[in-house]
């Protein structure tokens, strides 16, 4: 089925559209929340914690949201995340325009957010296979994954170009000056609506009934033992136990500390939080032409998949120490959008090997975890890197960020095997026939 005949399947069509609408409000709240936080309250640990409040919950509440939405339905659970989003930002929308946004009333707003999203993030990717035939999946998944780019690109733009024309709170948050914040937050509001309307008119495929298990457990029970279950497979699996310790120390770096440093950096030394859409959209384009050039000339190695992958993180790492001393918005654009090429290209190679590695049975179990690693772990290291930029200079902060990220590819290259990671592995479980993984 080519992608013609897949946009003109009903269900796909309407997933697609209300994906597009709902992916470009999160660009806005990606950027406005962060920015919000600075401007009432001047604090970078402020900052940390309120990245810190966005992400623990969602990433401790993740693993059970997977394994709830594998029992039940996947387009009720989502469309209640879609409501309760829908309410919560048009809440904030109406306090930033109303002058009464403070950082209590946006902490609470911020803790409910994110624990929608752990299930909202399970729930939107078990509902594709559901919409779609199996024969069509694989080409359904490329085109939701290239349009998700796409707005990592255009959102950002918008974005910025709003808080240009509207106001973005530096000159204060009274008398309108916050204008273009509250409309942010309100567009992302409006997107939940709409895709929320795009949702209801998916029709699921019909799945035959599920057979009756022999052992009678409670719901909690089935759950517990299921994310159990997945912890286990990962802890004997040797070489992917070692590949997530190494995946949640990059996100450490990588994460963490961007997510407090590039909107300082917007704040201080560049032009407010249009600046900031910029960046993320240098970012943005530079993920999309890694995940392309990775799709045109993705099996080109320096020597093994492994060794690449720590080659990449050991560039990554070089690029983000000049981070800290620019002193224009093109500069960072082009350090950040050679940094999205590289992340991109990663990326794809990392999930193919996941796939690759972990048993179909497994897989969704897996990838919640790889989540929990990525959302888990950021979040607390951005409260540290909030209190660390309060005691040292930009500079000093992405230097250190970029040495931890090249120290620890050195370290993974001298210690461990990931070196030795090949493109395809056996089944999980095989400690001994394939090799580690990087970031």
């Amino acid at each position: 089925m080519n992608n013609n005949k897949l946009l003109r399947d009903p269900n796909f069509a309407w997933l697609l559209g209300g994906g597009v609408i709902s992916a470009l409000g999160d660009q806005f709240t990606m950027i406005a929340l962060p920015w919000l936080v600075l401007q009432l309250t001047h604090d970078p640990l402020a900052l940390g914690m309120m990245v810190a409040l966005l992400g623990v919950p969602r990433a401790v509440l993740i693993l059970f949201g997977g394994a709830l939405v594998d029992r039940h339905s996947p387009k009720r659970v989502l469309m209640l995340t879609k409501y309760a989003n829908m309410v919560l930002l048009a809440l904030l929308a109406a306090l930033v325009l109303s002058g009464r946004a403070t950082l209590p009333l946006v902490s609470v707003i911020a803790v409910v957010l994110s624990l929608a999203s752990a299930f909202s993030i399970p729930a939107g990717t078990s509902i594709l296979p559901q919409a779609v035939a199996p024969q069509h999946l694989a080409s359904a998944n490329a085109t939701m994954m290239a349009v998700r780019q796409v707005t990592m690109l255009v959102g950002p733009l918008l974005a910025g170009l709003l808080f240009a024309l509207g106001g973005d709170g530096r000159a204060g948050m009274q008398d309108g000056h916050a204008f273009g914040l509250g409309l942010a937050f309100a567009f992302d509001a409006f997107s939940f609506a709409l895709s929320a309307w795009t949702l209801a008119k998916v029709r699921p495929l019909a799945t035959p009934a599920p057979a009756e298990k022999a052992d009678q457990q409670t719901p909690a029970q089935s759950v517990l033992r299921a994310v159990g279950a997945g912890f286990g497979a990962l802890w004997r699996d040797l070489t992917l136990r070692t590949a997530f310790l190494y995946w949640g120390l990059c996100a450490c770096v990588t994460g963490g500390v961007m997510q407090v440093a590039l909107p300082l950096l917007a704040s201080e030394r560049l032009h407010g939080a249009a600046a900031l859409g910029l960046l993320m959209a240098a970012n943005g384009a530079g993920s999309l032409a890694g995940m392309a050039l990775s799709g045109i000339a993705g099996g080109r190695r320096l020597g093994t998949l492994g060794l690449t992958l720590l080659a990449i993180d050991g560039l990554v790492g070089a690029l983000l120490m000049p981070l800290g001393m620019i002193t224009s918005s093109w500069q960072g654009m082009l350090i950040l959008a050679a940094i999205g090429v590289l992340g991109g290209y990663v990326q794809v190679a990392v999930f193919t090997w996941i796939q690759q590695r972990v048993a179909p049975q497994m897989l969704g179990r897996m990838m919640s975890i790889f989540m929990f690693v990525f959302m888990g772990l950021a979040p607390l290291t951005a409260a540290a890197a909030g209190w660390l930029a309060s005691h040292v200079t930009l500079a000093t902060l992405f230097t250190g960020a970029g040495l931890g990220l090249s120290l620890a590819a050195l370290a993974a290259w001298l210690f461990t095997p990931m070196a030795r990671l090949a493109d395809a592995g056996p089944p999980a479980g095989d400690d001994d026939a394939a090799p580690s993984p990087t970031n």
